[in-house]
């Protein structure tokens, strides 16, 4: 029997949230695990490993669910980026413009954890760079990713994060 069939859709959009967050946590609790046993660097290593892997695997869904072509562009990418598990727990905004797409995150569950707790900020940019190049090479191949300010090289101090896509003529 399928429990989910028996939901209505806020309940179902509420459980989305739920795990979204549950994603969230269990990726959170096994770096900090690795962190206080072999330290940051060796966790961030595994971090762009699964990060990578995940991202990859993640965007091949979304795409089909989509029915995306394989060259979905500027376009394609914005329909995908909202759909990403990690946009369901943070505030986003795109802004497209010619062959280039800026993707901001204005607040992250994670560093805001990682104060909470009292702990050193994740410095992400490194993971950042894998999660989402390989996201947008799953969607268009042609794509390539540029951190504009991650922490540590924070540059924007108005949002958490912010990428620029760039759609490459290959």
């Amino acid at each position: 029997m399928n429990h989910f069939e028996n939901f209505p859709k806020e309940k179902l959009v509420e459980l989305l949230h739920i795990y979204a967050k549950n994603l969230l946590a269990l990726d959170g609790t096994w770096f900090q695990s690795i962190e206080n046993k072999r330290g940051m660097e060796e966790a961030i290593e595994h971090d762009e490993n699964a990060w990578r892997r995940y991202t990859e695997s993640e965007a091949r869904r979304i795409k089909t669910f989509l029915h995306l072509p394989d060259n979905a562009g500027i376009e394609g990418l914005m329909q995908a980026l909202p759909l990403r598990m990690n946009a369901i727990q943070h505030t986003i905004e795109m802004y497209p413009e010619g062959n280039t797409l800026l993707y901001r995150l204005l607040d992250c569950r994670v560093q805001t954890a990682r104060a909470r707790k009292k702990m050193p900020f994740h410095p992400c940019k490194s993971v950042g760079i894998q999660e989402h190049t390989y996201f947008a090479k799953v969607i268009d191949p042609r794509f390539e990713c540029e951190a504009i300010s991650c922490f540590p090289d924070i540059t924007d101090p108005s949002c958490s994060c912010a990428w620029k896509f760039i759609l490459l003529d290959k």
